[in-house]
């Protein structure tokens, strides 16, 4: 038989996305039959006086009716948690790494996380024609359904086929388009999007989100100064790439923008010292004057006030690090209130024993009582935050040797300043999404903004578990041209890369802060892998036959971590509660308790849904599950089921039951 998705995906058009999110934001423009009413909405457009328009362009390539079928599918994969990682270092995180393909990622998200992302960026292939981009997807399905399903003759369905394996632009369109239509609709409202590009298609990728997003959501397109040229032409050599910055609604975004409490002036600043100057006139001590300074930043403000809470006779600052270079200046300097040498910073100070001096004597040394880790100054005056402006340097700190110590495939790896100068924009509560992931400096930026000023954003990443090797003909494994120092410092694939310098990032933040580290900070994350049953699993759902009496195949364990053929430990109950939890919209972090019905143990979750899904279920249990239902010792709406797990019998025996109760409970059959 075929599963649930399958069935659905069968029956997806290129609108269908479309046309679902148009019936969940205009339902009264849906007949019974779920037939759209054109001419009702165009009379509705009359009556407030909407222009149609008369005249326009759209972007058109290969491919794009496939791709806009790819943006409704369902997922064809399941959610495989890392059990070793989220029961271990990631077991109290909130961040979440994914890998996999990013279009099945996002799939998956689309209901835990719909309307949840508050910036998304990514650096997507720059499809460059040198081998960093090939169109991936293999078409599975024949000619004939390609036809049936987007209406082409046989001369279109030949050029469709024509980008598989290429590197053209209409390849590259069509491999971003499903996967940007899917990022839009887990942006929050008042979510951007920013997205890395260089020439070879950033004129095609303005375009593109013009179409997806529309061209009223565009905000700038940021150009980075790379400070590195590339002789890649004959004429002018390029030391820029760009970045596309796009609202998912921007008369929302605006109106926040314009609130007084985020406006651009002198006025929140000046609101702040005067409380500062009255605290002081008061005799208040520094102490309560920081704790009192610390309760101010949380109201929201554009300009950011966070660690400013420290006040001397020139004025309030904030702590910042003398160290975060390698090679520096190792001479101690003497703490005035301890008398003996402070430590110094992992790598050195950064300024010279004779600079240190003279900061020491302007009084813009912060010592700590405790023989702590001495702190530079930074005054609020000072160090006013403005804008981001359209073009920004990189300026090639040198932020990203952590890197480069332990060799990877990444010859140009996103600056962490360049990200961290982005995501610093945003609230200290927000998520960020890269499903591009790469190197993870998205994720390696989240967590250093995070030890910088106590905020609690967190990071979802996904990549593709790339391999770093190939095997040959004779089974021998042979590094990849770009792998190859990768592969022989022992990662066999970029993910690997990714969780590894997260990893490395978060250790040397805490080694860095040291007593200074906030106690909320976060710096591992849950780990779950994306993957496709395996060929004899698929053969047994397609031989099944839900009205056997009896079952031969235990179904749930094709779904483990070991039949997957994937590391984590998962057994294949975990595997198929994870992947039913987000297509239920239940976030990765939702609690869920275990509950025994005569021996056998079911979930409930939110105390909404029972969840059944290992085999064994026999009458005692029925009986058990209805006087506990009957008793309202436990309260659901809904029990779900695994249909593989249960024969004919004992399908037909629950499904009585619950129609006696009463209160209805609905039974939901899962294949």
């Amino acid at each position: 038989m075929k599963t649930d998705n399958e069935k659905y995906n069968e029956q997806v058009k290129p609108n269908t996305a479309f046309l679902n999110e148009l019936k969940d934001k205009l339902p009264e423009f849906f007949t019974k039959d779920s037939s759209f009413d054109i001419d009702k909405f165009r009379e509705q457009l009359k009556e407030k006086n909407v222009n149609e328009l008369s005249e326009g362009y759209q972007l058109n390539f290969i491919g794009k009716d496939y791709a806009r079928r790819q943006a409704g599918e369902m997922p064809s994969t399941v959610i495989v948690p890392d059990e070793e990682q989220n029961n271990g270092e990631g077991k109290d995180s909130k961040n979440l790494f994914f890998t996999g393909d990013n279009l099945e990622v996002l799939r998956h998200l689309q209901n835990a996380y719909a309307n949840k992302i508050d910036v998304i960026y990514i650096d997507p292939p720059y499809n460059t024609q040198n081998k960093d981009f090939i169109y991936p997807d293999s078409f599975e399905y024949s000619d004939d359904k390609l036809k049936s399903m987007l209406g082409l003759d046989d001369n279109q369905i030949e050029r469709l086929k024509s980008i598989q394996g290429r590197s053209s632009h209409s390849a590259w369109l069509t491999f971003m388009y499903p996967r940007l239509v899917l990022a839009k609709k887990l942006l929050s409202n008042t979510g951007v999007i920013f997205i890395s590009i260089d020439s070879n298609e950033q004129a095609d990728l303005h375009e593109l989100m013009d179409d997806i997003f529309g061209e009223g959501q565009f905000i700038s397109e940021i150009v980075r100064n790379t400070n590195s040229s590339k002789n890649n032409s004959i004429f002018i050599s390029t030391s820029h790439d760009y970045c596309l910055v796009y609202a998912k609604n921007r008369n929302i975004l605006e109106e926040i923008y314009r609130n007084k409490k985020w406006s651009v002036n002198k006025n929140n600043v000046k609101e702040y010292l005067d409380r500062v100057k009255i605290l002081q006139k008061n005799s208040i001590s520094n102490e309560d004057i920081t704790n009192e300074l610390k309760q101010l930043t949380k109201y929201p403000r554009f300009i950011d006030f966070t660690n400013y809470w420290y006040v001397d006779d020139r004025g309030v600052y904030a702590k910042d690090n003398l160290g975060g270079v390698n090679d520096g200046n190792f001479e101690p300097i003497i703490n005035p209130y301890t008398k003996k040498p402070d430590p110094v910073p992992p790598g050195g100070f950064r300024y010279t024993a004779e600079k240190l001096m003279e900061l020491i004597k302007q009084n813009r040394i912060h010592f700590h009582t405790d023989g702590s880790l001495p702190r530079l100054k930074r005054y609020l005056l000072d160090n006013l935050k403005q804008r981001p402006k359209a073009i920004m340097s990189d300026d090639q700190r040198p932020d990203d040797k952590l890197m480069k110590a332990f060799n990877t495939p990444f010859s140009n790896p996103k600056q962490l300043v360049f990200i961290k100068r982005i995501l610093s924009i945003f609230s200290k509560d927000s998520i960020f999404f890269d499903f591009f992931a790469g190197s993870a400096t998205t994720a390696h930026a989240v967590m250093e903004l995070n030890s910088e000023d106590g905020g609690s954003r967190k990071f979802i990443m996904a990549q593709l578990p790339e391999k770093t090797y190939k095997t040959n003909s004779n089974g021998t494994e042979v590094p990849t041209t770009g792998g190859m120092v990768a592969y022989k410092a022992g990662y066999r694939s970029i993910d690997e890369i990714s969780r590894e310098r997260i990893r490395r990032a978060a250790s040397k933040i805490k080694e860095e802060a040291g007593s200074e580290l906030p106690e909320n900070f976060d710096g591992s994350f849950k780990h779950y892998r994306v993957v496709k049953p395996t060929q004899q699993t698929l053969d047994e759902i397609e031989d099944f036959n839900p009205d056997e009496t009896a079952l031969f195949t235990n179904m749930v364990d094709g779904f483990s971590s070991q039949s997957l053929e994937v590391a984590g430990n998962a057994s294949g109950e975990a595997t198929i509660m994870t992947t039913w939890l987000a297509k239920d919209g239940y976030q990765f972090d939702v609690a869920i308790k275990q509950v025994d019905f005569a021996g056998y143990q079911g979930s409930v979750v939110d105390n909404n849904q029972l969840y059944l899904i290992k085999e064994g279920w026999g009458t005692k249990n029925t009986q058990e599950l209805l006087n506990q239902l009957g008793t309202h010792k436990l309260d659901v709406q809904a029990v779900v089921i695994f249909g593989y797990s249960f024969n004919i019998a004992e399908l037909r025996e629950l499904e009585n039951g619950l129609k006696q109760l009463e209160n209805k409970v609905e039974l939901q059959k899962r294949y």
